[in-house]
This record gives structure tokens, C-alpha cells and sequence, in this order.
């Protein structure tokens, strides 16, 4: 049995950050892996408008909760931080992804007229930034968004409203409800969520093979 829908429009599309000369306030997020698709969007704004720099937030998380605290006291020190020498308007390291998301919705509560935001990390991260910028009214010509690292996904159960998070089988068991869901390629941005169906609703307790796909 075939239960995967495919080619739903819905389901997001990355391209790589590329650094949009036309705006006049940066802001840029990253977690994980990110580092690489932050310092490219850098290093072309300092090529084509060194000034945009102290225009410039970046507020980004290490690739891994052990390697927090090394990464803060880098931070703090100027000497090792290579983002530090290009005079950015701010640079901020955080411990955990909540931390980040409340700095991002002050600065946005503050953001002024031209500002791009850019986001690098795993699907589920640029999610929840992006729900945080359509809140304030972002439009799409200024967010850019790189998917880097982990597919898994956040699943939304449209049954109890649960949601489930780093998924990474195609069938999970909601926490919430307890229901088998098939996880499905149709995205809500206002949820920042796949949807999360009742895979045996049909056939009760007919569970197709459960695979890992989102890794």
C-alpha cells in the first residue's frame, strides 16, 4: 500500500542564501550547521558594501549542545572570532534555539523599513523563524532561507493538535493522541508544521512499514 503523497505544493523550497544588496538592515539567524551559509552571505556584503556590515545582527546557535559553552567563551573573546573583526552590529551566541527565537521577535519589534532577514539551519528551525516573521508581516522578497543539516520534521496532528517534534519516520505516533500519522508533505507556515494524518483511519490497526526518510 502506497500511502505517501508526493508533489504537494505546499512543502517549502530552499535555494542557497545569496546577500541582497538592496537592503538597507541585515538580520541574519543560523543553528547547526549554518555557519558556512551565514560567513558566504557576509562575505559578499562586505565585498559589495563593506558598510552594510554595521548594519548587520547575526544571532546564531553551535552545531551541538556540547559544544556550547566553548562556542559562548570563543564568542566572547575577540581575538578568536573571526565575525568579530568585520564590526557587525551585533553578534550574539545563544545556548538553545528559545533563547534565540525571543531575541529575534524583540529585534523584529524594533526592525525598520529595508531590513532582509536571512535563516540557515534544519527545516524545523526555519520554520519556527518563519512563523515568528509572518507574525510581524515579512514578505516573502525579504526572507531568504537555506536548508542545512537535519530533515526532520515538525508534525502537526490535525486529530488532538499535538505537535510532534524532530520526526524522522514516515509514520509516527502522536504523542498527544496516541493515533499512528502518516507524516505528510503538506506544510502550514502559520503552524510551521507538516500535517500529521490517521494512517490506518481506513483499515484500523493495518500500520504500513515504518521507515526512517527524514534524516
Amino acid at each position: 500500500m502506497n500511502v505517501l503523497v508526493t508533489g504537494i505544493k505546499s512543502k517549502p523550497v530552499y535555494a542557497p542564501l545569496r546577500a541582497d544588496t538592496q537592503g538597507r538592515y541585515h538580520l541574519m539567524l543560523g543553528a547547526g550547521m549554518a555557519n558556512l551559509a551565514l560567513r558566504r552571505v557576509l562575505a559578499e556584503l562586505e565585498a559589495a558594501d563593506p558598510a552594510a556590515l554595521a548594519r548587520t545582527r547575526v544571532l546564531c546557535l553551535p552545531a551541538g549542545a556540547a559544544d556550547a559553552a566553548a562556542d559562548a567563551a570563543a564568542a566572547s573573546d575577540a581575538a578568536t572570532d573571526p565575525l568579530r573583526h568585520l564590526g557587525l552590529l551585533e553578534l550574539h551566541r545563544f545556548g538553545d534555539i528559545p533563547a534565540l527565537l525571543a531575541q529575534f521577535r524583540v529585534i523584529l519589534e524594533k526592525s525598520l523599513m529595508g531590513t532582509r532577514l536571512y535563516v540557515a539551519g534544519p527545516e524545523s528551525f526555519i520554520g519556527l523563524a518563519m512563523k515568528i516573521a509572518l507574525e510581524f508581516n515579512l514578505n516573502k522578497d525579504e526572507i531568504r532561507a537555506e536548508q542545512m543539516g537535519s530533515l526532520a520534521r515538525r508534525v502537526f496532528c490535525v486529530h488532538c493538535r499535538n505537535t510532534s517534534e524532530e520526526v524522522r519516520t514516515n509514520i509516527v505516533r502522536c504523542a498527544g493522541c496516541g493515533r499512528w500519522l502518516l507524516v505528510r508533505d503538506h506544510y502550514s507556515r502559520r503552524l510551521a508544521a507538516y500535517m500529521g494524518v490517521m494512517v490506518d483511519a481506513e483499515a484500523p490497526g493495518e500500520i504500513p512499514a515504518i521507515r526512517e526518510v527524514y534524516v
